[in-house]
């Protein structure tokens, strides 16, 4: 049986849009904002990060940036990034 990195193997798992969503969803429950931030890294990775810059209209350097370890994204640079992946946010109330 070959075996698969973890990393390649979620890689290929958030190119599924349903998938990036579920990964999103989870990681902004966590109560550390920068685990949201490193998620959508994850997912703009696997996309291309080039793209996902295109996408936002940001230039690729700054989306490295903004989703590093230390980025504090604002607002205006979040929700494009989000758009750019192709999912959008969405505010529920806890059951």
């Amino acid at each position: 049986m070959k075996q698969v990195k973890h990393n390649e193997w979620l890689r290929k798992q958030l190119k599924d849009p349903g998938f990036s969503a579920e990964y999103l969803t989870a990681a902004a429950e966590d109560e550390e904002p920068a685990v949201f931030l490193q998620a959508l890294r994850k997912v703009a990775e696997a996309q291309g990060m080039a793209a996902v810059a295109k996408r936002a209209g940001i230039p690729r350097e700054s989306l490295y940036r903004v989703l590093s370890a230390k980025g504090n994204p604002r607002w205006s640079t979040l929700a494009p990034v989000v758009r750019a992946t192709g999912l959008k946010l969405k505010v529920i109330r806890p059951a």
